[in-house]
């Protein structure tokens, strides 16, 4: 496919939509690549690229590999991607320390609609469909409660991570970021992604190096769960609809107690900078907040979280049409 200098800005600014998107937890990355026409080939392109690649290269030279696996498409998309996830980490930063309560009000708004979005999606409700979201949403909120099984600082717990967050690629309506914040994984991979902006911007290549393992080891779990799941989860969403959005709703049920933004800290953990923040959290009443509840302006974020899911779904509609 020809494109111009045009078409590809036109890719890249698409690309910044769906990095703020996937960095924001309850938004789908993939829902911004529907609404904007791109996700067809988009899967298209990821499902074709393989190891055949290089022998295609060897074959017919770099340029022609190049062309046939689109990679020009998937390049500036990326480059949008990560552009716009790097710039926004930094602020989603400084919301974690100064205005917790209202990011995870947000937060809550986001999913509180994704989960009504995902289950208007289950075209017919039997008791396997209860079943299946009872269940699904007693296991994850169980993986609220639990306590970690490692540090989310860890290398291989990273590697879990990525290997799990991978989901949000290959189900649509799930996001990314959300299944990192299911994880605990949430507020370091922002660090992270703070490390390698900040050591890309200062030429301070210590904390540019270790910020680039540490991507580069999500990046290994990442790659691993979609060589490992895409075509099982696929086959479920062709096979068991149904009950795969019955799960995922379930899912982000019982998950809601993870982005309750009113907490007391159970117990304390030494992250990678050497601060303390909140290893094990416990969901409380307003009313038995240690400070400031801020109800009315959590609840007014919340809103705002709620209607922005409900826009992008009246678009992604109004698209299909």
């Amino acid at each position: 496919m020809q494109r111009s200098l045009k078409d590809y800005l036109i890719i890249s600014i698409k690309g910044l939509a769906m990095g703020a998107a996937d960095v924001v937890p309850g938004v789908s990355g993939g829902t911004i690549a529907f609404i904007s026409g791109i996700y067809e080939e988009l899967i298209g392109t990821i499902n074709s690229l393989d190891f055949s690649f290089f022998s295609t290269w060897k074959k017919e030279g770099f340029q022609n590999s190049w062309k046939k696996y689109n990679l020009s498409f998937l390049a500036t998309l990326f480059l949008g991607i990560a552009i716009s996830i790097l710039s926004l980490a930094k602020l989603i930063k400084w919301l974690l320390h100064h205005e917790p309560l209202l990011l995870w009000g947000f937060f809550f708004g986001l999913v509180l609609a994704s989960i009504v979005y995902i289950g208007k999606q289950i075209s017919e409700w039997n008791p396997k469909v209860w079943i299946g979201i009872i269940i699904a949403a007693i296991v994850s909120y169980f993986i609220t409660i639990a306590e970690p099984l490692a540090s989310p600082d860890s290398n291989w717990y990273l590697i879990f991570c990525g290997f799990i967050a991978i989901i949000a690629m290959i189900l649509p309506g799930v996001s990314g970021a959300f299944i990192l914040l299911i994880l605990g994984a949430y507020q370091t991979f922002i660090n992270i992604l703070n490390q390698f902006r900040e050591g890309l911007i200062n030429l301070d290549f210590d904390i540019l190096f270790q910020a680039i393992i540490k991507l580069s080891l999500i990046a290994i779990g990442a790659i691993t769960g979609l060589k490992l799941f895409s075509k099982v989860l696929n086959w479920m969403f062709q096979k068991h609809k149904n009950i795969t959005l019955a799960i995922l709703t379930g899912f982000m049920i019982g998950s809601l107690n993870k982005i309750w933004p009113w907490k007391k800290v159970l117990s304390w953990r030494t992250n990678s900078e050497g601060l303390q923040v909140p290893f094990i959290e416990k969901s409380i009443l307003p009313n038995h907040f240690d400070g400031d509840t801020k109800i009315l302006w959590v609840l007014f974020f919340v809103v705002i979280g709620f209607l922005l899911i409900l826009i992008l779904e009246r678009l992604a509609v109004k698209k299909a049409n």
